[in-house]
């Protein structure tokens, strides 16, 4: 299958077709972590602090629904956390009725890459939780045990129309470990922001990063010993799939023979179990990766390995292969314009979502920045006015879709939101103004049927860290 993705890639430009079909598998499934049992407290949520959900009428609004559906003066009724109906002039029982005349509405903005909690505010050496920089392969660890609920960043971010979002462990490693996707309600504890169903994600890295941080403590120290640190890493934990494979058919022998012994169970290991479960296709795996040519050997290692890449982070040459990436269905999380900070960063152009776009891709707008998050929207409108500039056929639906059905794709939970369809998760935000313009504020976000933020009302700052630091004359 490797020899066969090479020679797809070489003939890209002359329409090779056929070979990604063939390679693409089912969606991974959200549950049954067969070889990662401890992941089982992802399912507990212990401290449990949300509100209930509203019966809610949003009315007479501009309804943005990210499906390529534009409804005006359209209505929308949110019950139970879900969306019941949207059309115009509905009826809704009971409800509280909001009137959203002149305003415009969108599912919930879905960040994938982001470091709040991890890298809280504020920036201090005592807060630096996102690199378990000690080992270049750390699969073992897990962001969810890093992140700090108490973080201002996340409320900031609530007001920017943020309604769920991908914790990553940063890019240091090689393999930097677990993420976790939360949803933006209030919790004293990370498990109590979960959000529930979404599947367990890997962050791995590759380039500069892991060379930069690793170069001096033993390797790897080139791009090369880059690779060879993901082959033995993955190789290990192929070699140990193996082995649980013969030790269920070894029990299973030894249960069919009479007075036989059962096998000892094989010697746990969190690390090769996390892979194992990527191996599997229960773990979306997540790679930061900036140049072409790497993206390239990452999707080779995966050919090799037997998995798939769900998405590459800030990517900024992905648009000199979108073809290969659209054949192989990986999407591309990326910024509308960050550029040049590092000279792997250096040959970014700004019609990279555009041109991703216009092949096929799903193109996703992150975020990667605690204060980028606030104004994900802006982002996202700064690429679409740069690609539709550059002539690229982008609608305002693809735009929106970068920042809300896309990067639910990409964390698995586009089944639940993404988009606004009747029975899915009621993750809603009613903008003063059209969302891509500079003057548009989030007034209201729902999450979940929750009204979590309110500008009319206000709300109880949920950092404890922040009470009595806001001047009286702004609270």
């Amino acid at each position: 299958m490797l020899r066969r993705f090479l020679i797809c890639f070489a003939l890209v430009a002359a329409g090779c077709s056929g070979t990604a079909e063939e390679q693409k598998k089912e969606d991974p499934k959200p549950v049954d972590y067969t070889y990662a049992p401890q992941d089982e407290y992802r399912s507990r949520n212990l401290v449990p602090t949300k509100s209930a959900p509203e019966n809610v009428l949003i009315k007479d609004a501009t309804i943005m629904t990210a499906t390529g559906e534009l409804i005006e003066d359209g209505d929308i009724w949110l019950r139970e956390g879900k969306i019941v109906a949207i059309g115009v002039e509905l009826d809704a029982v009971e409800a509280t009725v909001v009137d959203a005349k002149g305003k415009f509405v969108t599912p919930g903005i879905i960040d994938t890459h982001s470091h709040l909690g991890v890298y809280p505010t504020p920036g201090v050496r005592a807060h630096a939780d996102g690199n378990e920089a000690t080992s270049p392969t750390r699969a073992d660890v897990d962001a969810i045990h890093s992140v700090w609920p108490q973080d201002p960043g996340f409320y900031t971010a609530l007001q920017g129309g943020i309604t769920s979002l991908q914790i990553l462990p940063g890019s240091a490693n090689l393999i930097g470990g677990s993420t976790v996707t939360l949803q933006m309600h209030p919790g004293v504890s990370s498990r109590a922001m979960l959000f529930e169903g979404a599947p367990r994600g890997i962050k791995m890295a590759c380039g500069e990063n892991p060379k930069r941080v690793y170069g001096n403590k033993g390797g790897p120290s080139t791009r090369m010993g880059n690779m060879a640190g993901f082959r033995k890493a993955f190789q290990g934990a192929k070699e140990a799939l193996d082995g649980y494979e013969r030790h269920a058919k070894n029990v299973g022998k030894a249960k069919a023979e009479e007075g036989a012994d059962t096998p000892p169970d094989p010697k746990r290991s969190r690390a090769n179990e996390t892979l194992m479960a990527v191996l599997e296709g229960k773990t979306l795996v997540h790679v930061h990766c900036y140049r072409a040519d790497e993206m390239v050997q990452i999707l080779e290692l995966a050919d090799e390995y037997g998995f798939r890449i769900r998405s590459f982070h800030h990517a900024v040459e992905a648009y000199k292969i979108r073809d290969v990436l659209a054949k192989w269905d990986v999407s591309v999380s990326t910024w509308a314009d960050w550029w040049g900070f590092k000279i792997e960063a250096h040959d970014a152009i700004v019609e990279n979502a555009g041109l991703l776009q216009e092949a096929g891709v799903r193109a996703i707008i992150h975020s990667d920045s605690a204060t980028g998050i606030q104004r994900l929207n802006q982002e996202a409108a700064k690429a679409f006015y740069q690609a539709k500039a550059s002539g690229l056929k982008v609608t305002e639906n693809d735009a929106l879709r970068w920042i809300t059905a896309n990067p639910a794709w990409a964390l698995g939970v586009s089944d639940v939101t993404g988009t606004l369809d009747e029975g899915k998760r009621a993750d809603v935000v009613v903008w003063s103004a059209h969302p891509f313009s500079v003057y548009a504020k989030a007034e209201k976000v729902w999450v979940e049927g929750v009204r979590e933020f309110d500008i009319e009302k206000g709300a109880p700052e949920w950092s404890d860290f922040k009470v009595y630091q806001v001047p009286e004359a702004v609270r």
